[in-house]
C-alpha cells in the first residue's frame, strides 16, 4: 500500500463498514496501524461478544472508546463504559483509551490518553504533566489544509458543530456547510480554528510543534479532504 504516510487509524463508523481482515493484515503490515474498537458494541464489548476482536491483525493497536452513539444501537448505547474500559484494558493493556465525554474514566484506565482537539487541550495537557501524569497523550483533530471559509465548513463544519459548547452556542436548526450565515457562521469558523487543525501547511505545521511542546506525544491527522492533499 502507498499512502505516504507511515501510522493509520482506523476508525469506527458500524460493523458493516469495518474493513475485511485481508484489508486489516494490509494495513497492518505496510503501516504503525491503530484500530477504533468501541468497548459498548457488540463485537467489541469484553462482558459480551467480543467476537470481533479476533478478526483484527495482531500488529494493530486497539483504540479502546465508548462508542459514538450514530453508531451504536439503542441496547448498545445503554451499556456500561467503566467496567468494559477496564476489562478490554486488561486484555489489550498497550491500547490507547479515550474520547470526548470519558476522560476521567480514560485517565483512571491507564494507557496513552485518545482525546479529541478543543480549545482547551493545551491547558487540560498542560496541568496534566504538572500533575505527574508520564504517559503518553494521542489527539484526534480533523485537518484542513485551506484558508477558505467555505472549504472548511464544507468539510467539517458538520463534526465541529457537533461538539458540546459549538452546538449550546448555534442558533436553533442553523445549517453548519458554506450556506451557513450570520451568528452561525461565525460561530462556527471560530470553533474550527479550536477543535481542527485548520489553514495552509504552515499554520498546521506550527499548531502541531505547538501541541507538542505542552505534551502530545501523537496527532491523529483526519484528513478532512483526502490524503492527496498531504503528499
Amino acid at each position: 500500500l502507498e499512502l505516504g504516510v507511515d501510522a493509520t487509524v482506523v476508525d469506527y463508523e458500524g460493523r458493516e463498514h469495518l474493513p475485511d481482515p485481508a484489508t486489516f493484515e494490509a494495513l497492518a503490515s505496510s503501516f504503525d496501524c491503530y484500530v477504533t474498537t468501541p468497548v459498548r458494541a457488540d463485537g467489541f464489548d469484553p462482558l459480551g461478544d467480543d467476537s470481533l476482536v479476533a478478526t483484527l491483525p495482531g500488529g494493530a493497536t486497539r483504540v479502546l472508546v465508548a462508542g459514538n452513539p450514530a453508531y451504536l444501537t439503542e441496547s448498545e448505547a445503554k451499556r456500561a463504559v467503566a467496567p468494559r474500559l477496564g476489562a478490554a484494558r486488561d486484555r489489550s493493556p498497550d491500547a490507547w483509551v479515550g474520547t470526548e465525554g470519558i476522560e476521567r474514566l480514560a485517565l483512571a484506565a491507564g494507557g496513552t490518553q485518545f482525546e479529541l482537539l478543543s480549545a482547551t487541550t493545551e491547558r487540560e495537557v498542560r496541568a496534566m504533566r504538572a500533575a505527574g501524569f508520564d504517559g503518553e497523550v494521542a489527539l484526534y483533530a480533523p485537518t484542513v489544509l485551506t484558508d477558505d471559509p467555505d472549504e472548511t465548513l464544507d468539510t467539517v463544519g458538520s463534526y465541529v458543530g457537533r461538539r458540546g459548547p459549538v452546538r449550546r452556542a448555534l442558533p436553533e436548526d442553523a445549517a453548519t456547510d458554506a450556506t451557513a450565515t450570520g451568528r452561525a457562521r461565525e460561530v462556527l469558523l471560530e470553533a474550527a480554528t479550536d477543535f481542527t487543525l485548520v489553514g495552509d501547511a504552515e499554520t498546521v505545521r506550527e499548531r502541531i510543534e505547538t501541541l507538542r511542546s505542552v505534551g502530545v506525544d501523537h496527532v491523529v491527522a483526519y484528513p478532512a479532504r483526502g490524503l492527496e492533499l498531504f503528499t
